[in-house]
């Protein structure tokens, strides 16, 4: 993640689209309904966005993968939005960056969308959510939902670059080789995100408690 433009066959780019597709429909019409049903969902929406694009522009190039590394934000989004529409404010982040940054691509935006909106937020989400119904604390389930988001948006991107360019290598040598390559720079960036996770949802939980209460993550 982000993945260049280009590095994948089309119909790879295709595949994911299609499967990053059916997440985003439903972010989409969990928005209206959301939107109806509080005020305030809007601006939250919006902010949140805004912290998506902002964690996930910071990339550190991984030239043996042939993409970058950086951390992602999707567990703090989907702690607090949902993971459908964690899915959706992703996929608009990604889009701006690929637009107007060249982070990313448009023939690899829907694999990007799977591995950092798909995979970041459900992984994220219900790490949280099971931490949290094994009474752990707050700053924990922030930390480990963070961490293993980012993770598993790492692992996810090395599977979609192995599965299209392994060529005659068996695939899980390449997904393996893929994976390695990432290990310096997202080992320590997945446990920086965690604590970044959990002190973002420590901090929430003090000033707005009502934003989790009313959207029952916590």
């Amino acid at each position: 993640m982000h993945l260049s433009e280009g590095i994948l066959p089309l119909k790879w780019a295709g595949f994911w689209s299609v499967v990053a597709l059916p997440f985003v429909a439903k972010g989409i019409s969990q928005v209206k309904n959301k939107i109806k049903q509080n005020p305030y969902f809007k601006p939250l929406i919006g902010l949140v966005a805004a912290a998506v694009f902002i964690i996930s522009c910071m990339p550190v190039p991984v030239p043996t993968a042939g993409t970058c590394s950086h951390p992602c934000g999707t567990a703090i989004s989907a702690i607090l939005v949902g993971p459908f529409l964690s899915v959706l404010v992703t996929s608009i982040a990604l889009f701006i960056q690929a637009l107007f940054l060249a982070h990313g691509g448009f023939t690899t935006w829907g694999a990007d969308i799977v591995s950092m909106g798909v995979m970041g937020s459900f992984v994220g989400y219900f790490t949280f959510i099971l931490l949290k119904r094994f009474k752990m604390p707050l700053f924990v389930c922030g930390f480990f939902a963070g961490l293993l988001a980012d993770w598993a948006t790492y692992a996810t991107t090395a599977f979609e670059l192995a599965s299209a360019l392994h060529g005659t290598q068996p695939l899980g040598f390449s997904f393996l080789t893929v994976l390695i390559a990432f290990i310096p720079t997202q080992l320590p960036l997945g446990i920086l995100e965690g604590f970044l996770t959990g002190g973002m949802v420590s901090f929430v939980a003090k000033r707005r408690p009502d934003i989790l209460e009313v959207l029952k993550n916590v």
